[in-house]
Protein backbone atom coordinates (compact mmCIF):
# COMPACT_ATOMS: atom_id res chain seq x y z
CA UNK A 1 0.00 0.00 0.00
CA UNK A 2 2.52 2.57 -0.50
CA UNK A 3 2.21 5.79 -2.46
CA UNK A 4 5.21 7.07 -4.51
CA UNK A 5 5.18 11.15 -4.79
CA UNK A 6 6.64 12.97 -7.70
CA UNK A 7 7.90 16.95 -6.35
CA UNK A 8 6.45 19.79 -8.30
CA UNK A 9 7.98 19.29 -12.14
CA UNK A 10 9.07 17.08 -14.36
CA UNK A 11 12.72 16.05 -16.05
CA UNK A 12 10.67 14.97 -19.46
CA UNK A 13 6.67 15.27 -19.27
CA UNK A 14 6.43 18.71 -21.18
CA UNK A 15 4.32 20.42 -18.22
CA UNK A 16 5.80 23.58 -17.05
CA UNK A 17 5.17 26.38 -14.76
CA UNK A 18 5.47 29.58 -14.88
CA UNK A 19 6.54 32.24 -12.96
CA UNK A 20 7.17 36.24 -12.27
CA UNK A 21 8.67 38.48 -10.61
CA UNK A 22 7.57 41.79 -8.23
CA UNK A 23 10.02 44.01 -10.55
CA UNK A 24 8.38 42.89 -13.58
CA UNK A 25 4.77 43.24 -12.33
CA UNK A 26 5.57 46.59 -10.95
CA UNK A 27 6.38 48.09 -14.42
CA UNK A 28 2.61 47.54 -15.47
CA UNK A 29 -0.49 49.58 -14.42
CA UNK A 30 -2.31 47.38 -11.72
CA UNK A 31 -5.38 46.54 -14.36
CA UNK A 32 -2.16 45.01 -16.79
CA UNK A 33 -0.51 43.41 -13.96
CA UNK A 34 -3.92 41.69 -13.24
CA UNK A 35 -4.21 40.67 -16.80
CA UNK A 36 -0.75 39.28 -16.69
CA UNK A 37 -1.09 37.35 -13.68
CA UNK A 38 -4.18 36.05 -15.16
CA UNK A 39 -2.89 34.70 -17.62
CA UNK A 40 -0.14 32.91 -15.95
CA UNK A 41 -1.77 31.96 -12.90
CA UNK A 42 -4.70 30.60 -16.43
CA UNK A 43 -1.81 28.58 -17.68
CA UNK A 44 -0.63 27.24 -14.83
CA UNK A 45 -3.84 25.67 -13.28
CA UNK A 46 -3.86 23.72 -16.83
CA UNK A 47 -0.55 22.97 -16.09
CA UNK A 48 -1.53 21.45 -12.51
CA UNK A 49 -4.74 19.71 -14.60
CA UNK A 50 -1.96 18.08 -17.07
CA UNK A 51 0.22 16.83 -14.03
CA UNK A 52 -2.07 15.36 -11.89
CA UNK A 53 -3.25 13.40 -14.88
CA UNK A 54 0.55 12.57 -16.24
CA UNK A 55 1.47 11.27 -12.73
CA UNK A 56 -1.82 8.85 -12.34
CA UNK A 57 -1.26 7.93 -16.24
CA UNK A 58 2.75 6.88 -14.78
CA UNK A 59 1.58 4.74 -11.69
CA UNK A 60 2.61 7.75 -9.53
CA UNK A 61 0.12 8.22 -6.33
CA UNK A 62 0.81 11.68 -5.35
CA UNK A 63 1.75 15.00 -6.69
CA UNK A 64 3.79 17.80 -4.42
CA UNK A 65 2.60 21.34 -6.29
CA UNK A 66 4.48 24.13 -6.32
CA UNK A 67 4.32 26.85 -3.57
CA UNK A 68 3.81 29.75 -6.44
CA UNK A 69 1.47 28.43 -8.75
CA UNK A 70 -0.26 31.59 -7.93
CA UNK A 71 2.88 34.06 -8.44
CA UNK A 72 3.03 37.07 -5.71
CA UNK A 73 -0.31 36.26 -4.40
CA UNK A 74 0.37 37.99 -0.79
CA UNK A 75 3.37 40.37 -1.94
CA UNK A 76 2.35 43.42 -0.42
CA UNK A 77 2.52 46.04 -3.70
CA UNK A 78 1.75 43.31 -6.30
CA UNK A 79 -0.87 41.02 -4.56
CA UNK A 80 -4.37 39.99 -5.68
CA UNK A 81 -7.09 37.90 -5.00
CA UNK A 82 -7.69 35.18 -7.05
CA UNK A 83 -11.58 36.78 -7.92
CA UNK A 84 -9.27 39.96 -8.93
CA UNK A 85 -8.12 38.38 -11.96
CA UNK A 86 -9.96 38.32 -15.48
CA UNK A 87 -9.82 35.09 -16.04
CA UNK A 88 -11.47 33.95 -12.17
CA UNK A 89 -14.02 31.82 -13.46
CA UNK A 90 -12.08 29.41 -15.82
CA UNK A 91 -8.87 28.88 -13.24
CA UNK A 92 -11.70 28.01 -10.62
CA UNK A 93 -12.96 25.77 -13.44
CA UNK A 94 -9.70 23.73 -14.26
CA UNK A 95 -8.85 23.43 -10.59
CA UNK A 96 -12.46 21.86 -9.60
CA UNK A 97 -11.47 19.73 -12.44
CA UNK A 98 -8.04 18.91 -10.62
CA UNK A 99 -9.97 18.07 -7.13
CA UNK A 100 -12.47 15.82 -8.95
CA UNK A 101 -9.62 13.97 -11.19
CA UNK A 102 -7.47 13.63 -8.01
CA UNK A 103 -10.48 12.36 -6.12
CA UNK A 104 -11.37 9.81 -8.81
CA UNK A 105 -7.81 8.25 -9.27
CA UNK A 106 -6.71 8.84 -5.74
CA UNK A 107 -3.92 11.37 -6.54
CA UNK A 108 -2.57 12.69 -3.36
CA UNK A 109 -1.88 16.06 -3.72
CA UNK A 110 0.43 18.32 -0.88
CA UNK A 111 2.42 21.65 -0.73
CA UNK A 112 5.35 22.25 0.94
CA UNK A 113 6.27 26.12 1.20
CA UNK A 114 9.89 27.71 1.05
CA UNK A 115 12.20 27.93 3.84
CA UNK A 116 11.17 31.34 4.25
CA UNK A 117 8.00 29.90 5.88
CA UNK A 118 8.97 30.86 9.45
CA UNK A 119 6.25 30.77 12.21
CA UNK A 120 8.80 30.38 14.50
CA UNK A 121 10.53 33.85 13.78
CA UNK A 122 11.62 36.03 16.71
CA UNK A 123 10.62 38.55 13.86
CA UNK A 124 7.44 39.67 13.97
CA UNK A 125 7.13 40.83 10.16
CA UNK A 126 8.25 37.58 8.86
CA UNK A 127 5.67 35.29 11.02
CA UNK A 128 3.25 37.85 9.65
CA UNK A 129 4.63 37.15 6.06
CA UNK A 130 4.85 33.70 7.13
CA UNK A 131 0.89 33.58 8.20
CA UNK A 132 -0.32 35.20 4.98
CA UNK A 133 1.61 32.88 2.65
CA UNK A 134 0.06 29.91 4.50
CA UNK A 135 -3.40 31.01 4.37
CA UNK A 136 -3.12 31.44 0.56
CA UNK A 137 -1.54 28.47 0.19
CA UNK A 138 -4.91 26.61 2.58
CA UNK A 139 -7.01 28.78 -0.24
CA UNK A 140 -5.65 26.64 -2.84
CA UNK A 141 -5.40 23.48 -0.93
CA UNK A 142 -9.05 23.72 -0.65
CA UNK A 143 -9.90 24.06 -3.74
CA UNK A 144 -7.90 21.27 -5.09
CA UNK A 145 -8.29 18.88 -2.44
CA UNK A 146 -4.89 18.83 -1.16
CA UNK A 147 -4.34 17.47 2.23
CA UNK A 148 -0.81 18.61 3.30
CA UNK A 149 0.96 21.85 3.71
CA UNK A 150 4.00 20.87 4.92
CA UNK A 151 6.77 22.72 6.80
CA UNK A 152 10.15 23.04 8.72
CA UNK A 153 10.75 24.06 12.15
CA UNK A 154 12.71 26.83 11.35
CA UNK A 155 15.27 28.37 13.02
CA UNK A 156 16.42 27.55 16.41
CA UNK A 157 17.69 31.25 17.05
CA UNK A 158 19.55 29.79 19.68
CA UNK A 159 16.76 28.44 21.73
CA UNK A 160 14.90 25.62 20.57
CA UNK A 161 12.47 25.74 23.04
CA UNK A 162 11.76 28.89 23.07
CA UNK A 163 11.39 29.35 19.61
CA UNK A 164 9.49 25.82 19.23
CA UNK A 165 6.85 27.49 21.99
CA UNK A 166 6.71 30.87 19.42
CA UNK A 167 5.52 28.10 17.12
CA UNK A 168 2.85 27.04 19.43
CA UNK A 169 1.49 30.38 19.71
CA UNK A 170 1.44 31.08 15.84
CA UNK A 171 0.09 28.13 15.02
CA UNK A 172 -3.13 29.05 16.91
CA UNK A 173 -3.62 32.48 14.62
CA UNK A 174 -3.65 29.71 11.93
CA UNK A 175 -7.58 29.45 10.03
CA UNK A 176 -8.92 26.04 11.02
CA UNK A 177 -8.78 24.50 6.60
CA UNK A 178 -4.60 25.46 7.28
CA UNK A 179 -4.39 23.92 10.87
CA UNK A 180 -5.96 20.98 9.49
CA UNK A 181 -3.47 20.31 6.63
CA UNK A 182 -0.50 21.29 8.39
CA UNK A 183 2.30 19.23 8.66
CA UNK A 184 5.87 19.38 10.05
CA UNK A 185 9.02 18.08 9.05
CA UNK A 186 12.39 16.81 10.43
CA UNK A 187 15.00 18.83 9.03
CA UNK A 188 19.03 17.99 8.27
CA UNK A 189 20.49 20.69 10.23
CA UNK A 190 18.51 21.83 13.93
CA UNK A 191 14.94 20.20 14.35
CA UNK A 192 15.10 16.30 14.53
CA UNK A 193 11.75 14.25 15.32
CA UNK A 194 12.86 13.50 19.00
CA UNK A 195 12.48 17.22 18.87
CA UNK A 196 9.05 17.93 17.16
CA UNK A 197 7.61 14.90 18.21
CA UNK A 198 6.44 16.31 21.55
CA UNK A 199 5.02 19.93 19.50
CA UNK A 200 3.08 17.69 16.73
CA UNK A 201 1.19 15.31 19.70
CA UNK A 202 0.48 18.30 21.61
CA UNK A 203 -0.68 20.21 18.66
CA UNK A 204 -2.38 17.12 17.02
CA UNK A 205 0.07 18.31 14.05
CA UNK A 206 1.56 15.02 11.79
CA UNK A 207 4.73 14.26 11.86
CA UNK A 208 6.32 14.41 8.13
CA UNK A 209 9.55 12.19 8.19
CA UNK A 210 12.39 12.69 6.20
CA UNK A 211 14.62 9.53 6.32
CA UNK A 212 17.40 11.50 4.48
CA UNK A 213 17.27 14.43 6.81
CA UNK A 214 17.37 11.61 9.79
CA UNK A 215 20.44 10.30 9.05
CA UNK A 216 22.60 13.35 8.04
CA UNK A 217 21.40 14.62 11.24
CA UNK A 218 20.37 11.82 13.77
CA UNK A 219 18.62 12.08 17.54
CA UNK A 220 19.45 8.67 18.97
CA UNK A 221 16.17 7.37 17.44
CA UNK A 222 16.92 4.44 14.68
CA UNK A 223 14.65 4.78 11.27
CA UNK A 224 12.27 1.77 12.81
CA UNK A 225 11.98 4.25 16.42
CA UNK A 226 11.43 7.35 14.22
CA UNK A 227 9.08 6.42 11.67
CA UNK A 228 6.80 4.46 14.36
CA UNK A 229 6.67 7.91 15.75
CA UNK A 230 5.76 9.50 12.98
CA UNK A 231 2.45 7.07 11.22
CA UNK A 232 1.12 7.97 15.44
CA UNK A 233 0.96 11.36 14.91
CA UNK A 234 -0.91 10.67 11.33
CA UNK A 235 -2.73 7.67 12.92
CA UNK A 236 -4.56 10.63 15.85
CA UNK A 237 -6.05 12.78 12.95
CA UNK A 238 -7.07 9.63 10.50
CA UNK A 239 -4.74 10.20 7.93
CA UNK A 240 -2.10 8.23 5.71
CA UNK A 241 1.49 8.89 6.97
CA UNK A 242 3.75 10.74 4.49
CA UNK A 243 7.04 10.45 4.58
CA UNK A 244 10.21 11.80 2.14
CA UNK A 245 13.54 9.80 0.76
CA UNK A 246 15.94 10.94 -1.04
CA UNK A 247 19.93 9.58 -1.90
CA UNK A 248 23.00 12.11 -1.36
CA UNK A 249 24.79 12.96 -4.85
CA UNK A 250 27.88 12.78 -2.84
CA UNK A 251 27.57 9.44 -0.56
CA UNK A 252 27.13 8.39 2.47
CA UNK A 253 31.33 8.26 3.64
CA UNK A 254 32.78 11.74 2.24
CA UNK A 255 31.30 15.05 0.81
CA UNK A 256 28.40 16.68 1.92
CA UNK A 257 25.82 13.87 2.13
CA UNK A 258 23.12 16.81 2.42
CA UNK A 259 22.89 17.08 -1.00
CA UNK A 260 20.36 15.04 -3.22
CA UNK A 261 21.23 12.58 -6.25
CA UNK A 262 19.36 11.86 -9.04
CA UNK A 263 18.38 8.92 -8.18
CA UNK A 264 17.26 7.08 -4.93
CA UNK A 265 19.23 4.31 -3.98
CA UNK A 266 17.31 1.18 -3.35
CA UNK A 267 19.12 0.55 -0.71
CA UNK A 268 18.78 3.53 1.27
CA UNK A 269 15.03 2.80 1.34
CA UNK A 270 14.01 1.71 4.60
CA UNK A 271 12.88 -1.67 5.59
CA UNK A 272 10.44 0.01 8.06
CA UNK A 273 8.24 1.20 5.32
CA UNK A 274 7.81 -2.03 3.21
CA UNK A 275 4.85 -3.44 5.12
CA UNK A 276 2.45 -0.28 5.91
CA UNK A 277 0.46 2.45 3.89
CA UNK A 278 2.04 5.65 3.28
CA UNK A 279 3.03 8.04 0.94
CA UNK A 280 6.56 8.72 0.26
CA UNK A 281 7.67 11.53 -1.89
CA UNK A 282 11.11 11.21 -4.02
CA UNK A 283 13.19 13.92 -3.59
CA UNK A 284 15.36 13.86 -6.55
CA UNK A 285 16.98 15.49 -9.33
CA UNK A 286 15.47 12.95 -12.28
CA UNK A 287 12.12 13.51 -10.64
CA UNK A 288 9.50 11.24 -12.40
CA UNK A 289 12.58 9.35 -13.72
CA UNK A 290 13.64 8.96 -10.42
CA UNK A 291 10.24 7.91 -8.73
CA UNK A 292 9.69 5.34 -11.65
CA UNK A 293 13.09 3.56 -11.40
CA UNK A 294 12.67 3.28 -7.22
CA UNK A 295 9.15 1.58 -7.95
CA UNK A 296 10.92 -0.44 -10.41
CA UNK A 297 14.02 -1.31 -8.25
CA UNK A 298 11.53 -2.14 -5.02
CA UNK A 299 9.20 -4.48 -7.57
CA UNK A 300 6.38 -2.03 -7.26
CA UNK A 301 5.95 -0.72 -10.74
CA UNK A 302 5.51 -2.70 -13.71
CA UNK A 303 6.28 -0.66 -16.60
CA UNK A 304 3.63 -1.99 -19.18
CA UNK A 305 1.14 -1.78 -16.95
CA UNK A 306 2.01 1.56 -15.83
CA UNK A 307 2.00 3.50 -18.91
CA UNK A 308 -0.41 3.90 -21.37
CA UNK A 309 0.08 2.13 -24.98
CA UNK A 310 1.66 4.43 -27.38
CA UNK A 311 3.33 6.35 -24.36
CA UNK A 312 7.00 5.10 -26.01
CA UNK A 313 8.64 8.13 -25.00
CA UNK A 314 8.31 7.36 -21.15
CA UNK A 315 8.22 3.61 -21.45
CA UNK A 316 11.96 3.61 -22.71
CA UNK A 317 12.85 6.61 -20.31
CA UNK A 318 11.44 4.09 -17.73
CA UNK A 319 13.07 0.84 -18.99
CA UNK A 320 16.28 2.80 -19.88
CA UNK A 321 17.13 3.70 -16.65
CA UNK A 322 20.46 1.75 -14.99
Amino acid sequence: MLRFGLCCIFSREPIRFRHTTAKALSAFSKTQQLAKLSEICLANAEGLLGAVRAVSRMGIGAFRISSPIFPRYTHPLVGYGLDDLPGAATIRGLLAKVHDYKKVHDIRLSFHPDQFITISSQKTEVVENSLRELEYQGFVAELIGADIINIHGGGAFGDKNAALQRFRQSFGRLSERVRQRLTLENDDRIYTVKDLHPVCTDLGIPLVYDVHHHRCHPDGLDVEQATGLAVETFEKTGREPYFHISSPSEGWETGNPRKHADYVDWRDFPKAWINITATIDVEARAKELAVMKLMRDLGLLRISQAMGEGDETNRQDAEGIQ
